[in-house]
C-alpha cells in the first residue's frame, strides 16, 4: 500500500510537470499525475514527465473533468472516434511515466432530467476503454464521480459483469458531494479498489486537508484494509484548501502515520 499526492492539489500553482518534479524533489513517493489540458495528451509531454519525475512513483493518471472522457460514450460517430483518439493519445502519455492506472471519470450526466443507462452499450464502450488503455500497458479504474454516471451504488456492478478488467478509484470527496457515505461505495467497488483520493471537511462542510476536519479516516482505513486494498491512496485537494505547503506536507505525514498503524 502506498500513500501519495496527486498533482492536482497544486493545480492553478504550478504546472504539471512543475508539480511532479516539486513532489518528486519533496522526497513524496508516490503521486498521481493530473493532465491538465490537450497539450499534455501525447507521447512528447510524457518525455518532458519522465525527465523530471526522479524516483516518485506514479501510480495513476488522470485529465481533466469533461474533455474528452463523456464523448466516448456519444452516440455521435465523428465525436467517439475522436474522443478515443485523444484516449489513446493520453495513454501514450502515461505509459511514458510508466502509471500502473487511469483513473476514470466516464460518462457525464449533463441533464437534470433522468437518465436511463443500457447497460449493454455501456459495457461494451467500457471495454473498449480498457482494451485501448491496456494497449499501453495501464489498468482503467472507472471513479465515483457526483456530475457522472457513476454517481449511484448499483453502477459499477453493471459495468464490471459486462466487462473484464475493470479496477476502481474511490474519491471521498466525489461521494460526500453524491451524497452517499462512502462505506457504501466501498462495499461495491471492495478488492476492485486501487486508487483512493483522500480529502477532508470541516464542521462547517468546507473542503480541508485531511486530518484537519471532521472524517473519521481510522473507519476509513479500516474500512480498506478489510477489502484487502493494496493500491494508494492520494491527497487529492483543491488550491484554496490549504495555504502553504508545508500544511501539504504535514497531511500526508498524517494519513502516513495512520495507515502505518492499520496496514501492516
Amino acid at each position: 500500500m502506498q500513500v501519495g499526492i496527486s498533482t492536482a492539489s497544486l493545480f492553478g500553482r504550478k504546472t504539471t510537470e512543475e508539480a511532479l518534479e516539486f513532489l518528486s524533489k519533496s522526497k513524496v513517493s508516490c503521486a498521481e499525475i493530473f493532465l491538465e489540458s490537450y497539450c499534455e495528451y501525447n507521447a512528447e509531454f510524457g518525455e518532458l514527465l519522465k525527465s523530471v519525475k526522479g524516483n516518485i512513483d506514479v501510480h495513476s493518471v488522470h485529465v481533466l473533468t469533461t474533455q474528452f472522457e463523456p464523448q466516448l460514450y456519444s452516440v455521435n460517430q465523428r465525436a467517439m472516434a475522436d474522443s478515443f483518439k485523444l484516449l489513446d493519445m493520453a495513454m501514450s502519455c502515461a505509459e511514458k511515466v510508466n502509471a500502473k492506472y487511469y483513473t476514470f471519470h466516464g460518462g457525464a450526466r449533463f441533464k437534470k432530467t433522468p437518465i436511463k443507462l443500457n447497460f449493454d452499450r455501456v459495457g461494451e464502450i467500457t471495454q473498449r476503454i480498457i482494451d485501448t488503455a491496456k494497449s499501453h500497458k495501464i489498468t482503467l479504474a472507472y471513479e465515483n464521480v457526483h456530475w457522472g454516471y457513476y454517481n449511484y451504488i448499483g453502477f459499477f456492478n453493471e459495468i464490471k459483469k459486462r466487462t473484464v478488467g475493470l479496477k476502481a478509484t474511490l474519491d471521498v470527496k466525489q461521494a460526500r458531494q453524491s451524497g452517499i457515505e462512502y462505506k457504501d461505495f466501498i462495499d461495491e467497488m471492495k478488492e476492485d479498489i486501487v486508487t483512493v483520493h483522500l480529502s477532508d471537511v470541516d464542521a462547517n462542510g468546507k473542503m480541508c486537508l485531511p486530518g484537519n476536519g471532521i472524517t473519521d479516516f481510522y473507519d476509513l482505513f479500516s474500512r480498506l484494509h478489510n477489502v484487502g486494498f493494496n493500491g494508494a491512496m492520494l491527497l487529492e485537494v483543491y488550491q484554496n484548501d490549504y495555504q502553504t505547503f508545508d500544511e501539504l506536507f504535514s497531511s500526508l505525514d498524517y494519513v502516513n502515520n495512520l495507515a502505518s498503524k492499520i496496514f501492516k
